[in-house]
């Protein structure tokens, strides 16, 4: 394997090794804490909600709602810029709302996003043009069936 020029996720770092793991499996897992159940995102010593310290990788189901994205249109590194066009987006998951995934999204254009619209997960290699290497990631898109949940009121926009 060359050396890589560009920084890949570390799939080897314990605080998301379970993550990259699961997604290499095809399965989305997120940490839950083990003393209120509430799922976190980024990964953190200790729970937001209630301050444990014991979590589990828990897979989730891979739907959500789509609560941002930007198109990037100027690769600001030189492997970035082999990729424009592509679309970012800031995901929140079916299962917990107030996680928040920063992810890409594919298989769809731009203007035809919209804030609140249901996308499901799909896994993707993370490949750049100056190394061999691939990470594969969770990604979304559009989904074609509803996505349960919230009932959506005005401070959701």
């Amino acid at each position: 394997m060359a050396a890589s020029s560009f920084p890949l996720p570390d799939t080897d770092w314990d605080a998301t090794r379970a993550f990259w793991a699961g997604a290499e499996r095809g399965e989305l897992v997120i940490p839950r804490c083990g003393g209120c159940a509430a799922y976190q995102w980024y990964p953190a010593p200790a729970c937001k909600a209630c301050g444990g310290k014991q979590f589990s990788w828990t897979a989730v189901s891979g739907r959500g709602r789509l609560f941002s994205w930007a198109v990037v249109r100027h690769g600001f590194l030189k492997p970035f810029a082999k990729k424009v066009p592509y679309v970012t987006g800031l995901v929140t998951l079916e299962e917990a709302p107030a996680v928040r995934l920063v992810t890409n999204l594919v298989d769809c254009e731009a203007d035809g996003l919209q804030v609140d619209m249901p996308v499901r997960v799909v896994f993707r290699p993370l490949v750049f043009p100056d190394t061999e290497r691939q990470v594969m990631a969770p990604m979304f898109t559009p989904a074609s069936e509803p996505v349960a949940g919230k009932e959506r009121n005005a401070r959701d926009v």
